[in-house]
């Protein structure tokens, strides 16, 4: 077991109209600026840096350290047919059958949760001992605070999202779940 230290920041804000759903969909963000500046203020110097590979997070890494390792297991959940359409035009009955199995139901031609937190875990647990940095998306950083919380998917999204360019640290000892 590798005992870790992650420095895990959101995203700016995305350009996307509000009541969208764009978990994987590859939007725009606003400027990083502000963030990457309070950021150098914040974060130990000379951390590995490992970001989503979407343009969202990826400005920001990019700000950040010139050369950041970019990994899809670090992406927002996957909600297949669902992407950039406006929550209130999906199907009823599909919302009702995610809200009953929130941990394990699938939008169509997407991922669960629990697959989200698989994958995510999985990147984790091939990190190096010591400190990294993850520029990432709320689902990633709900996912690895329920897994060192020993809590379920569900449990995590009852939790409100972290802000856009925030900074959680994390204390996780990688393979321990």
């Amino acid at each position: 077991m590798a005992a870790l230290t992650l420095y895990l920041v959101r995203h700016p804000r995305p350009l996307i109209a509000p009541g969208v759903c764009y978990g994987q969909l590859d939007v725009a963000a606003e400027n990083p600026a502000p963030i990457v500046e309070r950021l150098r203020r914040e974060l130990p110097p000379g951390l590995p840096l490992w970001s989503s590979p979407l343009q969202r997070c990826r400005t920001l890494a990019e700000a950040l350290q010139p050369a950041p390792r970019l990994d899809a297991r670090l992406m927002e959940l996957d909600f297949g047919a669902w992407e950039g359409r406006p929550w209130d035009a999906i199907a009823r009955a599909e919302l009702d059958a995610w809200a009953a199995d929130i941990d394990g139901y699938a939008p169509p031609g997407g991922e669960s949760p629990r697959q989200l937190q698989q994958r995510v875990l999985a990147f984790v647990d091939e990190l190096p001992a010591g400190a990294h940095l993850l520029v990432t998306h709320a689902g990633v950083i709900r996912a690895l605070l329920a897994a060192a919380a020993g809590e379920t998917q569900a449990a995590a999204l009852n939790r409100p999202a972290p802000a856009y360019g925030s900074l959680t640290r994390l204390d996780y000892s990688s393979g321990s779940r």
